[in-house]
């Protein structure tokens, strides 16, 4: 999960979540001018009304950041029954007041302290109907006698919330990216994976407890889905595709209890990034040196795409070639590697090694497989690389020797991430582009 931004819209199902009907999809602000609307009276006092819009700011925005819905195989964020979520009734009178207030403070939300989800902001009329949140009637009392909005808010959700002010404005984009996370997979993705699973293994003890957190796939993580897809009947392969992202999601959801008043909470450091995702001129990056490596290679077959060199630097050179692979593929031309991008040359990369002619390997060196090779891989890839890291070794006392088994072993991983220090990046034990094209160079020079 990641830090969230306020969704430029809203699709809202006009039923119960369980009942065939609309979905209609609305500007987030316009949704929240019209469930306050509907929900709450233009003629109360303003720190009222602030206090009941920051509640149904805060709600909806748990809703869409939990993939509430959508984790449980809905295609909509929110539905209009009052059973579960707001009042929202299509082309329903807006109120000027409520208007400008939602203007105002669209994009503030509530949090508890230390935590950074907006928090599961229950709310009820407090005399029809009571619960454990903000009693819409009594939020007036408290106004009459001299509360803010802030005053009135802790005095329902506790003393330890605050608010997040002036949040950034995002797309509301499903979190899975349509492509199948496996063994060798690598990016924020698969550490989301990794930290939600092992958080669900804290209640399910049976799957098993992934030691390295970082961005790979590797053995130990597909154990663990595994594990995890035995126990709630999904297909047994160790792939996150959809229906397993959208189910360790809603296992996630409920043992963190995030759509919950009593929520246990997020924290920055569980939903932070560690990799960057959007590339551009002047970064200097280990992504950057793995794109380099991809056009390098791609530019053997198209001779459109300009020559450059594998440095880890975003420089000119490779702007100019990030500029024609778009143009080539129909992309936005921006000279900016986004996740679309990236995603796109890896593809292409992909193909062009799949395809590859047998009598291509003595000019161009060994290609890179295209996915990252991690402990318990084998096969022909994991034999060629230990070789190179076993020529490598013997000019580089810092490089461990390895034997040449076609087994990616402890040995291996450990020159590897011998080899990963002396690269100044991440050590996770796993060969990426990055680490490939940097032991073929090595091995090649010596």
């Amino acid at each position: 999960m990641v830090e969230p931004v306020i969704p430029q819209t809203v699709t809202v199902h006009l039923g119960r979540p369980d009942e065939a009907a609309e979905n209609v999809t609305v500007g987030f602000t316009e949704y929240i001018k019209n469930v306050a609307s509907n929900e709450i009276y233009p003629t109360w006092p303003e720190s009222s009304i602030r206090a009941n819009i920051l509640a149904q700011i805060t709600y909806t925005l748990n809703r869409i950041y939990t993939e509430y819905y959508r984790a449980a195989g809905y295609d909509f964020d929110i539905t209009n029954n009052t059973q579960f979520d707001h009042a929202f009734s299509v082309n329903s009178e807006i109120f000027d007041n409520i208007s400008q207030i939602v203007d105002e403070i669209f994009n503030d939300y509530i949090v508890r302290e230390g935590t950074i989800e907006p928090i599961f902001a229950q709310f009820c009329d407090g005399i029809r109907t009571q619960c454990n949140g903000l009693s819409q009637w009594g939020s007036v009392e408290l106004a009459n006698q001299g509360m803010n909005a802030i005053e009135i808010l802790r005095y329902y959700y506790g003393d330890n919330i605050t608010l997040v002010r002036n949040a950034p404005v995002g797309d509301n984009t499903p979190s899975y990216m349509g492509i199948p996370l496996r063994r060798g997979s690598f990016g924020d993705d698969v550490l989301t994976i990794k930290r939600e699973l092992n958080r669900i293994a804290m209640n399910y003890p049976a799957i098993p407890k992934i030691e390295f957190l970082t961005g790979v796939f590797d053995a130990d993580t597909e154990e663990a889905v595994r594990k995890f897809q035995e126990i709630f009947n999904l297909t047994v392969d160790g792939i996150v595709g959809k229906a397993t992202w959208y189910k360790i999601k809603q296992i996630y959801l409920a043992v963190k209890r995030l759509s919950e008043i009593t929520s246990e909470g997020l924290t920055i450091s569980e939903a932070q990034r560690r990799y960057e995702r959007v590339l551009r001129l002047g970064d200097s990056d280990v992504a950057v040196k793995a794109v380099q490596y991809y056009l390098a290679f791609l530019g053997y077959f198209y001779p459109e795409l300009p020559p450059i060199e594998i440095t880890g630097v975003y420089d000119e050179q490779t702007r100019d070639a990030v500029f024609t692979f778009e143009s080539l593929y129909g992309l936005p031309v921006d000279g900016v590697v986004d996740e679309r991008v990236f995603y796109r040359i890896e593809d292409v990369y992909k193909n062009a090694v799949k395809d590859l002619p047998a009598n291509y390997q003595s000019a161009i060196g060994e290609p890179y497989p295209g996915r990252f090779l991690v402990f318990g891989d084998s096969g022909e890839n994991v034999r060629v690389i230990q070789g190179y890291l076993s020529k490598i070794s013997q000019s580089y006392d810092n490089i461990p020797n390895v034997s040449v088994t076609g087994e990616f072993d402890s040995a291996t991983r450990n020159a590897v991430l011998a080899l990963q220090r002396q690269m100044g990046i991440e050590e996770n034990g796993a060969i990426g582009p990055a680490e490939w094209s940097e032991i073929i160079s090595l091995g090649n020079n010596l």
